[in-house]
């Protein structure tokens, strides 16, 4: 059995972030198309006087974050055994 060669570590890399990258894109989409970032604000940051801008910045990290820590957790499980 011939040992597959692995992949360039920059490779490894953004085949992690980019695809996490681009569902937190289409997740902040769709979060801000149903939910209006002034009452989200007012649930979440009552206390905080933050503009719609900042409110999509935070939500478009908040699902980076998520969808970066599932895309490392499934590059983790699909890892080749070490010998």
């Amino acid at each position: 059995m011939t040992p597959v060669p692995s992949m360039p570590r920059v490779q490894r890399i953004g085949a992690i972030v980019w695809p996490s990258f681009f569902s937190a894109g289409v997740a902040t989409m769709v979060c801000f198309a149903l939910l209006d970032p002034h009452d989200l604000r007012e649930v979440v940051f009552p206390s905080l006087d933050l503009s719609r801008e900042i409110v999509y910045t935070i939500g478009f990290f908040a699902f980076w974050a998520a969808t970066l820590g599932a895309s490392l957790f499934t590059a983790v499980l699909l890892r080749a055994p070490r010998r």
